[in-house]
C-alpha cells in the first residue's frame, strides 16, 4: 500500500501494532488495496463522559469511556469492556481489530468491538462499580444491542458487571434483554463453561500443537505469566491433563518450583492474600524473568507487548500459546520464528471467550436452555444445536458430539466439546495454510490470512454506498 499513513485520533502503540501485523499479512496475501486501507480503521468509535459521585456524596469525578466496532458487515459486533487506569481509545481500537479477525477465524457471525472505562476498578467499592456500569450502559445505549453489539466481560469486568449492563438495557427498553450481553451468571442466561473459556481454548491449542509437534503434554512444564481468569483457567487444566505447572505470575510477580507448584494451595493463597507474593516453599521470579524460564510450553497471558526483539533471543520454550491479546511484538515474532519455536497467535489461542459467548448468545436468542430437556422438544432442539455447532466449527459434528446433544447432554459437555473441536479445527486450516504457502512465514501471518480472506471477499461483493 502506497503512501504515507495519516495521525489518527485512535494512533497508539497498540494500534500500531495491530495494524502492522494486518499489513505484514496483506502484503502476501495480495489484498486488494482497497480493502486493505478500509480494515486499518474502526467503523465507528464512540467516546462518552460523565460524572461519577464517590460514596461520600460529596467527590464528583468525569470519567471517559469507550466503545469501538471495527467492522459492521459481518452482523452484530461482538467484544468485552474492560475496566483499567490505562484504558485509551488506541487501545480499545487494537483490540476491536483483533476481535474481528478472531470472530473470522472462529466463523463466528460477528464483527469485532471493544469498550472500556479508563478508571482503576481496584479502587472501588461495589456500589462505585455499580453507578458507574449502569451510567456508561445509559450512554452507549444506542450502539449496543442482542442484533447491533454484544459486549462481555474483559479485564476488570466480570459477570457482576454484565448482569448490571443486562439490568440497564432491560429497563430502558421495558423488557428482560439477557441477549445483549454473554458472560452473565448462568441465572440470567448465562453459559456454563464460560468463565474458563479463554482458558479452555489457550489448552485446547496446545493440546494440538503438541500433537503436531509429537511433544508429549504429560510431564510437559508450562509457565504461565498472567494467573488471571485466563491463565489460571489454562494453568488448571493444563495440570488435569498431566502437565507441570511450574511457575505462574500475576501484577505484582511470580513464583516458580521446578517440581510443579501445587494449584489447589497456590489457589488457597490467592483467594486470602489476593496476590502471589509470599507464596511458601516456592522462589521468587518476575514478569520479565518468568518468560525466559526453560519450559515446553509457555502461555503469556498478562498484558501486551511481553515479548520483544530484547528477549525473544532468550524465550526457552517449544510451544508459546498467546493467552493475552498482543504479547508479542512485529520484530520478536521473526526472532522466534527462526528458532523454530512453535506460536499460537492471540487471535487463535484466546478466542474461546468469544466462541462460548456466541453459544450463549444463540441460546438467549433461541430462548432454550441446552442440556436435558423433554424428549419430544429435545429432538426438536438437536437439530437446531447440531447446526449451530457445525456452522461454529466450519465441519459436521463428530458422532460423540451428536450423541451428547441427542441424549440431551449437560450443558456444559456441548460448550465444552464445541470449544474444543472449533479451537483444534481452526488451528488445522491455519497450519496448512502456513505449510502449502512459502510466502507465509509464520504461524501468526498465516492466521492473519486465514481470517482476513473472507472478511476482504465479503467487502468486494458488498461494493460500496452510495
Amino acid at each position: 500500500m502506497s503512501g504515507s499513513t495519516p495521525t489518527y485520533e485512535w494512533d497508539s502503540q497498540m494500534y500500531r501494532l495491530a495494524v502492522g501485523q494486518l499489513d505484514a499479512a496483506a502484503l502476501r496475501m495480495g489484498l486488494d488495496e482497497n480493502v486493505w486501507e478500509r480494515l486499518r480503521h474502526p467503523q465507528r468509535a464512540q467516546i462518552v463522559s460523565f460524572p461519577f459521585r464517590r460514596d461520600d456524596y460529596q467527590t464528583v469525578d468525569t470519567l471517559v469511556g469507550y466503545r469501538v466496532q471495527h467492522l459492521l458487515t459481518m452482523g452484530p459486533t461482538k467484544g468485552g469492556i474492560r475496566y483499567a487506569a490505562d484504558v485509551n481509545l488506541g487501545e480499545v481500537t487494537a483490540l476491536a481489530i483483533w476481535m474481528t479477525w478472531k470472530c473470522s477465524l472462529m466463523n463466528l457471525p460477528f464483527g469485532g468491538a471493544k469498550g472500556g472505562v479508563c478508571i482503576d476498578p481496584g479502587t472501588l467499592s461495589k456500589s462505585e462499580l455499580q453507578r458507574i456500569t449502569r451510567r456508561y450502559t445509559s450512554e452507549i445505549i444506542e450502539v449496543i444491542g442482542p442484533d447491533r453489539d454484544i459486549p462481555a466481560p474483559d479485564l476488570g469486568t466480570d459477570e457482576q458487571v454484565m448482569s448490571w449492563i443486562m439490568d440497564t438495557y432491560s429497563q430502558q427498553k421495558g423488557h428482560a434483554i439477557p441477549g445483549v450481553v454473554t458472560g452473565k451468571p448462568i441465572e440470567l442466561g448465562g453459559s456454563l463453561g464460560r468463565a474458563e473459556a479463554t482458558g479452555r481454548g489457550v489448552l485446547a491449542c496446545v493440546v494440538e500443537a503438541c500433537r503436531h509437534l509429537s511433544l508429549p503434554l504429560e510431564g510437559a512444564r508450562v509457565v504461565v505469566q498472567g494467573y488471571g481468569n485466563v491463565g489460571g483457567a489454562a494453568a488448571r487444566i493444563a495440570k488435569s491433563l498431566g502437565a507441570r505447572v511450574i511457575a505462574v505470575s500475576d501484577a505484582k510477580g511470580g513464583i516458580v518450583d521446578t517440581n510443579g507448584l501445587d494449584l489447589a494451595k497456590v489457589d488457597a493463597w490467592v483467594r486470602e492474600h489476593r496476590f502471589l507474593t509470599g507464596f511458601p516453599g516456592a522462589d521468587a521470579v518476575d514478569n520479565a524473568e518468568i518468560l525466559e524460564l526453560p519450559c515446553e510450553i509457555l502461555i503469556p497471558a498478562a498484558v501486551q507487548n511481553q515479548i520483544t526483539e530484547r528477549n525473544a533471543g532468550r524465550i526457552a520454550c517449544r510451544v508459546l500459546a498467546e493467552g493475552a491479546n498482543g504479547p508479542t511484538t512485529l520484530e520478536a515474532d521473526a526472532i522466534l520464528d527462526e528458532r523454530g519455536i512453535f506460536v499460537v497467535p492471540d487471535i487463535l489461542a484466546n478466542a474461546g471467550g468469544v466462541t462460548v459467548s456466541y453459544f450463549e448468545w444463540l441460546k438467549n436468542l433461541s430462548h432454550v436452555r441446552f442440556g436435558r430437556m423433554g424428549k419430544k422438544f429435545e429432538e426438536m432442539t438437536a437439530r437446531g444445536m447440531v447446526s449451530a455447532l457445525e456452522s461454529a466449527t466450519g465441519k459436521p459434528l463428530s458422532e460423540a458430539q451428536r450423541s451428547l446433544l441427542i441424549r440431551g447432554a449437560d450443558e456444559e459437555d456441548l460448550v465444552n466439546s464445541g470449544l474444543e473441536e472449533t479451537m483444534s479445527s481452526a488451528l488445522g486450516q491455519i497450519r496448512e495454510v502456513h505449510r502449502q504457502n512459502p510466502k507465509i512465514p509464520d504461524m501468526r501471518t498465516a492466521a492473519f490470512v486465514c481470517a482476513i480472506e473472507k472478511i476482504g471477499q465479503s467487502y468486494l461483493e458488498l461494493g460500496i454506498f452510495p
